[in-house]
């Protein structure tokens, strides 16, 4: 197939103190998130001014990427400017018939993967003879995210020698919805098991034996269970059990989202410094050239029938047409039969 361009789609972030606020109702809209959690929220924003770092991160890359790419470079959000919506609005008016979608998350599962595929349903839905727009797969297990997140770990554990505790970190995400991550033949888990897998090749590129993997940034009401344990809680444990030194390693994440820059570099870091533990966390792969050569990588596969670089024997998932699911039922908790 030929295309005519790739759409860079991400979450989106606030870049202004006003901002913040309509963010946030753009991204809990629908899900009967209290307004006093809001509040909450919105303070972690303004902490930093009430500016993400998410949107000029993804726009750094993206210049890295157009230098290695024969395509235009196109860049929509899910919650904020540009909006993925206005954004294939424009795609379409210079021209483009054929697109492939670049999504900023690695892994399966609903909020990893099947959200995307909603994005580009929705947008398509709000543009009239809208150009076909191919999701690329899930990189979790590529060479480059896993090299990169290695010399990450490398570099935070400089000042520790040997003697750390590395930790890496993924969004935390309801048990069902993890449940329910994959298509069913897979039995679940999906979005767990790679983020496990994709920590375990980060630790043998270290040769680093025993780790730990955990969760942060949970929401929701405290009835419903979400993956554990939490991040913040796993450092306490770990001073309690008389490690000196800890190096978080966010393998869920691409870029500094504020979930990032706040549960991880503020709470986490907080906590750690009152323990007295030694505290250091890697960077996320967005700078790193290889990340913009990850991409290209994965756009040759679709140019140039590339192979594809894994390094895990996971299937190689997520490459939709138009926002129809991969597989039947894949990640779809409310549509599969109760067991």
């Amino acid at each position: 197939m030929s295309y005519d361009a790739l759409l860079w789609l991400s979450f989106g972030g606030p870049e202004g103190p006003d901002d913040v606020r309509p963010f946030l109702e753009n991204v809990t809209r629908g899900r009967g998130v209290p307004p006093e959690r809001l509040d909450e929220v919105e303070e972690h924003y303004q902490h930093f001014g009430g500016v993400s770092p998410i949107n000029a991160l993804n726009r750094s890359a993206i210049e890295r990427v157009r230098a290695l790419v024969d395509l235009p470079v196109y860049f929509g959000n899910r919650n904020w400017h540009p909006m993925v919506e206005d954004t294939l609005a424009e795609m379409k008016a210079a021209g483009v018939r054929r697109a492939l979608v670049f999504p900023t998350s690695a892994y399966g599962g609903y909020s990893a993967c099947r959200q995307y595929d909603e994005d580009v349903l929705r947008a398509r839905a709000a543009v009239e003879d809208a150009p076909e727009l191919v999701k690329i797969r899930q990189f979790f297990d590529h060479p480059l995210f896993v090299e990169s997140f290695a010399e990450s770990v490398r570099a935070a554990a400089a000042g520790f020698g040997d003697d750390y505790r590395l930790v890496f970190t993924a969004h935390s995400v309801p048990v069902s919805a993890d449940e329910a991550a994959g298509p069913p033949e897979e039995g679940g888990r999906r979005y767990s098991r790679q983020v496990a897998e994709a920590s375990r090749l980060v630790a043998s590129a270290l040769g680093v034996a025993d780790y730990d993997v955990v969760w942060q940034s949970r929401s929701g009401p405290p009835q419903v269970p979400w993956l554990e344990p939490d991040v913040v809680d796993h450092v306490e444990a770990l001073h309690a059990g008389g490690a000196a030194n800890v190096v978080l390693c966010p393998i869920g994440f691409v870029s500094d989202h504020l979930e990032v820059v706040w549960d991880l570099d503020t709470e986490a870091r907080d906590r750690a410094v009152e323990l007295g533990l030694g505290f250091a966390r890697a960077a996320t792969p967005n700078e790193d050239p290889r990340f913009a050569r990850l991409v290209a990588e994965l756009v040759a596969e679709h140019l140039e029938g590339a192979p594809a670089r894994k390094l895990s024997a996971f299937p190689a998932a997520g490459c939709t047409v138009n926002g129809a699911p991969c597989a039947p039922l894949c990640c779809e908790p409310a549509k599969r039969p109760r067991r």
